[in-house]
């Protein structure tokens, strides 16, 4: 039985795709005028403050933080939204069919992280485990995009399911191993305002500013609570209705309308404002690190391998297996493109080093890490298709002449 594309993947794709395209030009602009004679100018840029403080109310913050703590839950939003999406109604709503993608990304993020907390081990960068633990989605779908239709519909949904599995897996490495300052009075706060969110839910409430007005105050006290705010972002997402998931549902209706503005601007805004690092010898000197090595060896080596080997394992147990239109081989270019780790890595680092020396060559290593991993995913691939395409000729050649 062949794999067919819904509409909603169809959009969900090509938003990935162009919003890779964008995340890719903005990281390049970031690190040309960081690089330039207004480099500091543009680094200074993002320390801006911005806000007010109107009695207890403390919202006067960097622009830098505006769009990590504000921009990004809105990401998280639409991240939280795709999971929903995927659990009711996608590949991950069939046990059979969610257990191979859902055992990737189980290996794919654990091995990066053993990986990378066995060179960090007693070290004060150790913290940084989750960096290179999630795959960026957007990277890794336009990644497989350039190859066209001579990849598989199935790899297309298999690499999508198991990214959207690794940003769950980031978001819950986020929320208990990332907290800052942690307050119990306003966790408990955001918790409360997040159980009226679900009584609206249960008492089918669909007039979306009745969910979208209390987020908005359940993502302050999440801020102030020191458990990350974009976690607001997914405990919103889960809270609105998904009823059948057609055009009329709050949940469908917020997920279309964020596509767009989240893959175009929030991204691309959020790569501008953290990729501009300063390329200057003290940098250079913090290349080859401990720290570097563990990320960029969990990203080229412990996102493909945990991939691969959790997946064949699923597939050796018989709880699994793969699409029809799938080999092996295919399967280790997928998980080198796994391997494609940007958005959450680059959040997770300043969650873990903040805005650091250690936080600037992190950075360095993910890239670095993501183009490596990214052309090899592509490299094996594209070979796979022009195998899979010559052998289709021979044959086609073969009947001819037995004619």
């Amino acid at each position: 039985m062949r794999t067919r594309l819904t509409r909603h993947f169809i959009e969900f794709f090509e938003s990935e795709r162009s919003s890779g395209i964008a995340l890719l030009s903005a990281t390049i602009l970031a690190l040309l005028a960081a690089n330039s004679l207004y480099g500091q100018e543009f680094l200074e840029l993002w320390h801006i403050k911005l806000g007010f403080d109107l009695a207890e109310v403390h919202l006067q913050y960097d622009i830098l933080q505006w769009i990590n703590d504000g921009l990004m839950a809105v990401f998280f939003l639409l991240i939280g939204l795709e999971i929903e999406r995927e659990i009711y109604d996608g590949e991950l709503s069939d046990l059979k069919n969610a257990a191979l993608p859902i055992f990737a990304a189980v290996g794919g993020m654990l091995t990066p992280a053993l990986i990378y907390t066995a060179i960090n081990q007693g070290l004060p960068t150790q913290k940084g485990f989750g960096i290179p633990m999630a795959t960026d989605i957007a990277f890794a779908l336009g990644a497989l995009s350039l190859l066209g239709k001579r990849v598989p519909v199935s790899i297309k949904i298999f690499l999508a399911a198991f990214a959207i599995i690794d940003d769950l897996g980031a978001m819950l490495v986020i929320a208990f191993f990332y907290a800052d300052g942690f307050s119990l009075i306003y966790l408990l706060l955001a918790l409360a305002v997040y159980g009226f969110l679900l009584v609206l839910n249960r008492r089918s409430v669909n007039s979306i500013p009745a969910y979208l007005l209390p987020g908005l105050l359940m993502w302050y006290f999440m801020l102030q609570s020191g458990v990350h705010a974009s976690i607001a972002g997914v405990l919103l997402a889960f809270a609105l209705p998904f009823k059948d998931g057609g055009a009329t549902s709050p949940s469908f209706r917020i997920e279309h309308f964020l596509n767009k503005p989240v893959a175009m601007v929030i991204m691309p805004i959020f790569a501008l404002a953290n990729s501009g690092i300063l390329l200057n010898k003290e940098l250079f000197g913090q290349i080859i690190s401990a720290n570097t090595l563990g990320i960029f060896g969990g990203l080229l080596i412990g996102k493909p391998l945990g991939i691969i080997l959790f997946s064949v394992l699923t597939i050796k147990l018989g709880l699994a297996r793969l699409p029809f239109d799938v080999g092996y081989k295919q399967l280790v270019g997928v998980g080198f493109l796994g391997g494609i780790g940007f958005t959450m890595s680059m959040f997770i680092t300043i969650l873990a080093f903040g805005e650091t020396a250690i936080a600037q060559s992190s950075k360095i290593a993910i890239m670095l890490g993501s183009l490596v991993s990214g052309f090899i995913g592509i490299l094996i691939l594209s070979r796979d298709s022009f195998d899979t395409i010559r052998s289709f000729h021979d044959q086609n050649r073969h009947r001819i002449r037995t004619r």
